[in-house]
């Protein structure tokens, strides 16, 4: 996919503040500190359109990003262990399973998943959410190129045991300092926009 414009449009707290064009929308979720916003930066070759941070809980909104002006990119709030009230997590909850629920332009999400640790209870709690919802949803292992070479293969593993993925559901390898698993996200995705 050739990237032409990529843009910050609306940070969303309401399902009246989602664009309502009707356009494809892909949207990212993850544990706080999984590295959303840094594939989305690798996916879209920019250094900083969504911003990253080492402190957990960055993301506290629904963020649109307007891709070629024919999809949205969506970055939703990380959950976990995000240092925020309990309220404002309860807050985030609300607005993400609202929006996971009831989002009709919403063609896939993608969960993000650490590759270097065991997938949380938070973790399968969100891909039930998913299922729930029947929305489609493809598990990204991120940071794959902090593991080592054995590591790999039986951490992938232990992601698909995790979170009771059955053989061939497939879990997309990625790294956003190599840029493996770029290619393969976005043929996933161009094949859902034809």
């Amino acid at each position: 996919m050739k990237i032409q414009s990529a843009e910050y449009l609306i940070s969303a707290m309401k399902p009246e503040q989602c664009p309502n064009d009707g356009r494809p929308e892909f949207a990212f979720v993850g544990r706080s500190n999984v590295g959303k916003s840094s594939l989305m930066n690798c996916m879209l070759n920019r250094k900083a359109l969504a911003k990253t941070s080492a402190r957990p809980g960055k993301t506290q909104t629904i963020n649109y990003f307007d891709i070629n002006e024919q999809f949205y990119f969506v970055d939703l709030p990380g959950y976990g262990f995000a240092k925020v009230p309990v309220s404002v997590k309860e807050q985030w909850g609300r607005v993400m399973t609202g929006y996971l629920r009831h989002r009709e332009p919403l063609q896939l999400v993608m969960q993000l998943v650490d590759a270097r640790h065991k997938p949380t209870e938070k973790d399968w709690d969100m891909l039930e959410l998913l299922d729930r919802a029947e929305v489609p949803t493809l598990v990204v292992a991120t940071k794959v190129d902090k593991l080592k070479g054995g590591e790999r293969k039986k951490n992938i593993e232990r992601i698909r045991d995790g979170l009771e993925l059955d053989k061939e559901a497939l879990i997309v390898p990625f790294s956003a300092e190599t840029k493996e698993g770029k290619g393969d996200l976005w043929e996933i995705i161009e094949e859902i926009l034809a």
